[in-house]
């Protein structure tokens, strides 16, 4: 992560060199301090020859301004700012990142146009955007010299604003969540050939060092404790599989924690059900939800946070061989359910079907939050723009639904219910894991509720449209977004973590 950028927060002064930047608005192009800059009339002059209208997330570009010993003066537009939302400045400081130039010495002049105070949280989000436009996944290319760029270290960012101080101490703890986002990300964009089940429990393994208490079971290990589903999915690759359980004591007593759950498929061939060839390079990203879990305990530990936490990931390669698992075989898991597999390209829910037995029946959690790329009906329903929230608990959708939206990690709610679980019952076994075209995200989703007891809360988060494959937002330009990191370490902090 060399080439993200450094950012300080400054006390607001007269930059004499380097590149500015500005934020305008529609009716309002600069703010005080950029009047003060004597930058007022170079920025109206090039607004209306280059007919910017301030537009939001846009920008305009000014090179060596006459009058000045500036290089560049960048103007990044706030749209109408009765339509601009705290929510906005991540996807502003975002749009500013991308018309900067690696090696770059920059100054964010950070004000709104109308003189309305920022609060120093809006401020670290704006360097949050900066940081996660930035990454970029590029660590088997080889370095193109010809635009000089890669010799070159990262943009200095000073960003100046008014309650520096505040905001500096602010973005310590936001520097921590880019750091969990971008691990998350940096895993799914791995090719499976270097992040198989043993190297991913690696990588895990390494957030001890932050302080994350981290246990392997390896396949031994896995078979006493009865995990027969999971292997059942193993079984068809010759590297062997891996249940990584992490957990943060942070709250300083011995509450029950609250637990995620993630899918890691680390390629998902689809197994004798193989899947088409076209697109297949993707399902390296299959174990997005796992990825999520691990860069959010890097957070958790990381800050600090005061909560429990414990997490718990099923790390398989599902692939094609002579010992693979056959559509018809019959798996016991771990609770004693007994699993009709009718689809091996099902194979998800078998691992996670293992992992909610075990962290219920271990660990007591007062909540458990699942993520899995899932299924791809659930990207036929929402799109690439919302993942799907199953659960029966009207409480924690709203607390989920809540996170999405402050972190613009957002979350649609599908329905639940006994119609929907008729169709997996079995002719051969207590559930089958298909129930057809038809719902193929609900039925998955009943499909995992049958191994959450009564009582306990619980959520599941199909992110098959939004872990890989991801939109190309203002910040994000890569594959992998990282998907649920943010938003889980939201729900933590508004809703379990100790005041």
């Amino acid at each position: 992560m060399s080439d993200l950028p450094k950012i300080n927060f400054v006390k607001p002064s007269t930059p004499a060199a380097g590149t500015v930047v500005l934020l305008g608005a529609e009716g309002a192009p600069g703010g005080e301090h950029t009047k003060s800059l004597g930058l007022g009339e170079v920025v109206k002059r090039a607004a209306g020859a280059a007919r910017y209208k301030y537009k939001s997330m846009s920008s305009l570009d000014i090179l060596a301004p006459s009058g000045t010993r500036l290089d560049r003066v960048l103007v990044v537009g706030l749209g109408k700012l009765a339509d601009f939302t705290e929510q906005d400045w991540i996807r502003l400081g975002g749009a500013a990142m991308g018309v900067l130039h690696k090696g770059e010495a920059v100054t964010v002049i950070l004000e709104r146009p109308d003189g309305e105070p920022i609060s120093a949280a809006s401020a670290a989000e704006f360097a949050l955007g900066m940081v996660l436009r930035a990454y970029a996944f590029h660590r088997y290319k080889k370095k193109d010299k010809d635009n000089g760029e890669d010799d070159k270290k990262p943009a200095t960012v000073s960003i100046a604003f008014a309650a520096h101080k505040e905001a500096a101490a602010l973005w310590d703890k936001q520097e921590i969540v880019a750091e969990g986002v971008l691990l998350a990300r940096d895993l799914i964009n791995e090719p499976a050939n270097m992040l198989g089940p043993v190297e991913f429990a690696e990588r895990i393994e390494a957030l001890a060092k932050f302080g994350v208490d981290v246990e392997i079971f390896g396949e031994k290990d896995l078979q006493k404790l009865g995990m027969r589903a999971l292997l059942g999915v193993a079984q068809g690759s010759i590297r062997p599989p891996r249940v990584a359980v992490l957990r943060w004591n942070g709250a300083g007593d011995d509450s029950a924690p609250v637990a995620f759950v993630g899918k890691g498929v680390v390629f998902d061939s689809g197994g004798i059900s193989i899947k088409p060839a076209a697109n297949m390079e993707d399902m390296k990203g299959d174990m997005g939800g796992a990825a999520a879990v691990t860069g959010l305990f890097r957070v958790l530990a990381g800050r600090a946070a005061k909560v429990n936490a414990v997490g718990i990931v099923g790390i398989v390669e599902n692939m094609v061989d002579g010992n693979a698992q056959r559509p018809g075989d019959i798996v016991k898991a771990m609770s004693g359910t007994t699993i009709e597999v009718i689809n091996t390209d099902a194979e998800g829910r078998l691992v996670l079907a293992d992992l909610l037995h075990y962290v219920q029946e271990e660990m007591k959690p007062k909540m458990i939050v699942d993520l899995a790329t899932l299924t791809g009906a659930i990207i036929v329903a929402l799109g690439h723009l919302h993942a799907g929230l199953f659960t029966p608990d009207d409480k924690l959708a709203a607390a989920l639904t809540a996170a999405g939206e402050k972190t613009g990690e957002k979350l649609w709610r599908m329905p639940l219910g006994p119609d929907y679980d008729k169709l997996i019952d079995s002719k051969f076994a207590d559930v089958k894991n298909v129930g057809g075209r038809d719902a193929g995200s609900i039925t998955a989703a009943q499909f995992l509720k049958r191994f959450v007891k009564k009582n306990q809360v619980w959520a599941h988060l199909d992110i098959a449209g939004t872990a890989m494959g991801s939109p190309q937002t203002e910040i994000n330009r890569s594959w992998s977004s990282g998907f649920g990191v943010r938003l889980l370490d939201r729900l933590v902090a508004d809703n379990y973590e100790k005041k």
